[in-house]
């Protein structure tokens, strides 16, 4: 029986941007909380394979936590675009109150329905078939391995749904919060058995 557990880290919160619309846009991230970053250095494996997603936020994350002793984390992180957050296409760059002027995103934790797509972007549904083929080509490249993934909310909600079996719309009852770990294990057995596990869900650094 081979186990290969996934540390999948959502980034650090994003710099304040007037209250844009960003999605998986690119944006760069608040570091700056010290306390934060050296309770995340104690938390992560070692050693580790460290994976991000194509946008910078994960790497400036991953980058704060190096810088409080974990010099295991390579400067140049390998990087997969598969893993990013959802694209909302058009609605990038625009006002939040202008796209969802009725009070926020439905309902109130995520951006849209799980089959509904930002005009020009991508829905939660199409962001689980693209992310499900990279995490299962993680569990064959790096079997046995502890994994670390900075990436996204919508990102690690797809792990989760993947892991239970959940339809896409389920998985987005569950909060993710910035700088938090979820842990997942991948379990291959004999032949073609195999399994998941989740040991936590937005484990909060302390």
């Amino acid at each position: 029986m081979t186990t290969t557990q996934f540390w999948w880290l959502r980034h650090a919160p994003v710099v304040d941007n007037g209250g844009l619309v960003y999605g998986g846009a690119e944006i760069d991230a608040d570091t700056s909380h010290d306390p934060t970053y050296n309770a995340l250095s104690k938390m992560l494996p070692s050693p580790a394979i460290f994976i991000c997603s194509g946008l910078s936020r994960t790497a400036q994350t991953l980058e704060a936590v190096r810088k409080q002793g974990r010099k295991d984390i390579p400067r140049n992180i390998p990087t997969d675009s598969r893993l990013n957050e959802q694209s909302l296409g058009d609605w990038h760059g625009k006002p939040i109150k202008d796209v969802f002027p009725n009070g926020g995103p439905w309902p109130q934790f995520w951006m849209l329905e799980a089959e509904k797509r930002a005009p020009g972007g991508e829905s939660f549904n199409d962001l689980c078939l693209r992310v499900n083929p990279a995490i299962q080509e993680m569990t064959r490249t790096y079997a046995g391995k502890s994994v670390v993934i900075a990436a996204h909310g919508g990102t690690i909600r797809a792990a989760i749904a993947l892991a239970l079996q959940l339809k896409p719309s389920s998985a987005l009852s569950f909060t993710i919060e910035n700088c938090s770990i979820t842990r997942i294990d991948h379990i291959k057995g004999s032949g073609s058995q195999e399994a998941w596990r989740i040991s936590g869900t937005n484990l909060t650094p302390r």
